[in-house]
């Protein structure tokens, strides 16, 4: 069997980092780890190619020279990955599809033509859907309602990637979560019990990376690296020596529950281990829509107290905030703003909420009759208006998004933030390299942009930048990358804040001017 293996292009959004990306002379963020694992659970006898989309297009001749196409998707990438289906039909090839997208709504790979939708986790379907090849079936559905043990996981097929296209390189260690967020479709797709390798299997993967030339940051895309708190603990005691002995060749980054904080020997081992950041859901400071949510893990202890403790532990914070929970009060915008500042997170992802199919959230709007048409509403990125109707006005939720979104990524505010976040971050250990790592040959472009832009031609942040940069330089060098790459990635935020108002005042199909009014500075900013 030839098969080809794509991953549908992504759309301009807060974590795509086009500018960013731009400027340091990369593709992508992180790799596509889904499929590169499918690759290897496939038959080794299959010839395959791979292409993901946002670093290089497939050519004619892969198309031409394939038996059977193969697909992995995210929500985001529905227009992309249709295309891609309607083509491959369209040639006579055989198309196969999975990941997150198909697994939550089925019918809509149907609907484009797909052949076979190998859905749920691969390790369980795909011998499914070969052994229905093997015996000629020409269509089918692949799934399985139980889960599988992922410490029988191969180790994905990291030799296919463009790996010096790569901001960072990804691994997991676990699946699932255990809390139980209404709006959140992991706990619908991966369950409640979270499932994690062994340490000596991640191990190898990060073996496998280190013998491939990787040297850098990578990123742990566990939805929840702390679901299973004694694991996760027997993997970091056996990281920290192996990290040593390479002479800690990669930095980490991860997503985790905010009660990381409670954790104080969690909190050492992952900053020995070389952990340099950590993406929190926070959702938002108000206690009662947490309540809603059920979000109660982010109810226990106070959030500004567990995120200072997180960067005294060493790692700097990202962090995901919502508007638009049921019963929120008027100014939550306004509130999530005051949080930030507090806290000085650099890159808040403000959205918008959505109910994701199959979530507690999505089945309890279908009873109340309160959700819209979901074909004609779009779905999937932080900058679109929720697809159900809301408890208070929808111009009034978007509004708080486009103004807390403008101010909190205002050019002064956004370097002032990541300075300060890189100043509270709890002190480094001799020989670790506890910061943002760019691959090899990028850092000094980037360093070059970032001076460019920021240190000569914009000139509203110049002395700002360049007396901030001196501070880092004197007090702390061992953030000078963290820093440089907060600056640089201002690049991205500042132009997706603009692109980020269009989108919301076209949905609500208003002017921009009725949306946010702008001070004549930010205006001016704004058109450039």
């Amino acid at each position: 069997m030839k098969a080809l293996l794509l991953y549908p292009k992504f759309p301009q959004s807060f974590w795509s980092y086009d500018r960013f990306m731009k400027i340091a002379g990369l593709k992508a963020v992180i790799p596509p780890l889904g499929i590169i694992t499918v690759a290897a659970l496939l038959p080794q006898d299959w010839e395959i190619r791979f292409c993901d989309r946002n670093v290089n297009v497939e050519t004619e001749a892969d198309w031409e020279w394939c038996d059977l196409v193969i697909l992995s998707a995210m929500l985001v990438q529905k227009p992309d990955f249709h295309a891609l289906i309607q083509k491959a039909v369209r040639l006579g090839k055989k198309v196969a599809v999975g990941g997150p997208y198909p697994t939550s709504v089925p019918q809509d790979a149907l609907d484009s033509g797909a052949n076979y939708l190998i859905l749920d986790e691969g390790e369980l379907t795909i011998p499914q859907f070969l052994a229905a090849l093997n015996q000629g079936q020409t269509q089918g559905i692949f799934r399985s309602i139980e889960k599988p043990d992922v410490t029988l996981s191969p180790i994905p097929r990291f030799d296919l990637l463009k790996r010096d296209a790569y901001l960072m390189m990804a691994m997991q260690f676990s699946r699932g979560c255990p809390f139980n967020c209404e709006f959140c479709d992991i706990i619908s797709l991966y369950g409640r019990k979270p499932r994690t390798k062994e340490p000596s299997q991640s191990l190898a993967e990060l073996q496998t990376l280190y013998d491939l030339g990787w040297r850098g940051s990578l990123f742990i895309v566990d939805d929840n690296f702390i679901g299973n708190q004694r694991n996760v603990k027997r993997f970091l005691r056996e990281l920290i020596p192996w990290m040593q002995q390479h002479n800690y060749p990669f930095t980490f980054i991860t997503e985790a529950s905010v009660n990381l904080a409670e954790d104080d020997e969690l909190l050492e081992l992952m900053h020995e281990a070389g952990f340099y950041a950590v993406f929190l859901g926070i959702e938002t400071p108000d206690r009662d829509s947490l309540e809603v949510t059920r979000k109660h893990q982010n109810t226990r202890h106070p959030l500004v107290e567990a995120c200072d403790k997180i960067n005294k532990a060493g790692m700097s914070i990202y962090a995901g905030f919502i508007l638009g929970f049921d019963g929120e009060r008027s100014g939550a915008g306004e509130r999530i703003q005051a949080f930030v500042e507090q806290t000085n997170i650099p890159q808040p992802m403000l959205g918008i909420l959505q109910a994701l199919p199959n979530t507690a959230l999505w089945n309890r709007l279908k009873v109340e009759q309160r959700l819209f048409d979901s074909i004609n509403h779009p779905t999937g990125d932080q900058n679109t208006l929720m697809n159900f109707a809301p408890t208070r006005p929808i111009a009034e939720i978007a509004k708080e998004y486009v103004e807390g979104l403008w101010m909190m990524y205002e050019p002064a505010n956004y370097l002032r933030r990541s300075f300060e976040q890189c100043l509270k971050i709890g002190s480094i250990k001799k020989g670790q390299k506890q910061t943002m790592q760019f691959p090899l040959g990028k850092g000094l472009r980037l360093v070059a942009q970032v001076i460019w832009h920021q240190g000569l031609r914009r000139q509203e942040i110049r002395w700002q930048f360049w007396q901030q940069l001196w501070i880092i330089l004197r007090h702390k060098p061992q953030v000078l990358n963290m820093y440089l790459g907060l600056c640089a990635a201002g690049e991205h935020f500042w132009e997706y804040r603009v692109l980020a108002r269009e989108r919301i005042t076209q949905q609500l199909g208003y002017d921009p001017s009725e949306v946010l009014v702008l001070p004549k500075q930010e205006a001016i900013l704004a058109k450039s």
